[in-house]
């Protein structure tokens, strides 16, 4: 996120090929894409107070079950950002989608009703075992995971709002929360879950509607949660290397230090000097979670019983560690 043998070498050329700012400080502003300056309405939002955090629905996440995807769908384009094979497709209802593919699906399911549960912002994902697709068109990328009648297994469906319009990216180093309270519980939460993919292209600002508009903030790709600490492509959503993996580095009198994200991940900073009151109150807000509840959030992603529980005891405890710090 942010000369010894040949073989240390070459490994670092590909790491750069990858992360071309690895090895060199993240604390000069956002990734590429740069934040997006276009016309904006409304005041910039964060978090909102989440009230009543023991009646939030994890299994049906932020859209409800009144918003959960069924009928019919058509293929209507490829997309090709990001690293995971995705596509868009439209309902019988007129509703747009984005289909994604591959090993982000079910992890990202997780990550967003935990974050929504205590008052940040996540898009309206859902996940499907199987899903038929009419129209379906050869894909460019994952046409090797979609059936010849148009079925795909295992994939996250999120939903396009109709009063929301996404009007950029935003740095976590230079935004209107900078230093506030939740900002800083935003990066403990990517600790929580082990997102280490923390670019700014991760990111999105979404114009809201209403009256009076706002600006939502949120961390819209979260695709690469638990599973290791740092840069894997193989073990997003790997709930055993999630089990094993070690998330606090340090806790002195005032900060706490987190290993998410690490090495050679981007941004490892996020994870870094935590106010240790800021790391305290995100962890009140989690605990406010019942294990039921949890268990909801990794049902809804489709991991089997014995993966609910596994995921959901880590998840647990780490909320258990910031209460009590």
């Amino acid at each position: 996120m942010h000369n010894v043998s040949t073989a240390i070498t070459a490994s670092a050329a590909v790491l750069m090929l990858i992360f071309p700012t690895a090895g060199t400080s993240t604390r000069r502003g956002p990734t590429k894409p740069e934040a997006t300056q276009i016309a904006r309405e409304g005041a910039p939002i964060l978090w909102r107070d989440p009230v009543n955090i023991a009646s939030r629905n994890l299994y049906y996440g932020p859209g409800g079950k009144a918003h959960e995807p069924n009928g019919t769908f058509t293929f209507e384009k490829e997309d090709m950002e990001g690293s995971n094979p995705k596509f868009d497709i439209v309902d019988q209802n007129g509703v747009k989608w984005r289909v994604k593919m591959g090993d982000e699906a079910r992890p990202e399911i997780v990550a967003s009703r935990l974050v929504w549960s205590v008052g940040y912002f996540a898009n309206e994902d859902y996940f499907m075992p199987v899903l038929h697709v009419q129209n379906m068109k050869r894909l460019r990328r994952g046409r090797a995971m979609v059936s010849p009648d148009g079925t795909v297994h295992n994939v996250r469906l999120k939903r396009h709002l109709k009063d929301e319009k996404k009007i950029g990216f935003w740095s976590w180093e230079k935004d209107p929360f900078t230093g506030t309270r939740e900002w800083y519980g935003l990066r403990v939460l990517m600790a929580v879950i082990n997102n280490w993919d923390l670019k700014d292209s991760n990111t999105s600002i979404y114009q809201a509607g209403g009256d009076p508009p706002e600006q939502l903030y949120m961390v819209s790709d979260l695709g690469s949660s638990f599973g290791t600490t740092g840069l894997s492509w193989t073990l997003r959503g790997n709930l055993k290397a999630y089990s094993r993996s070690k998330w606090i580095k340090h806790i002195s009198p005032q900060f706490i230090d987190f290993n998410v994200p690490s090495w050679p991940a981007l941004n490892r900073w996020i994870g870094r000097r935590i106010p240790i009151a800021h790391a305290r109150w995100i962890g009140h807000l989690l605990a406010h979670l019942s294990r039921d509840q949890i268990r909801d959030a990794f049902r809804a992603a489709g991991y089997s019983s014995q993966e609910v529980e596994e995921g959901s005891e880590v998840v647990e405890r780490r909320i258990g560690e910031l209460d009590k710090l």
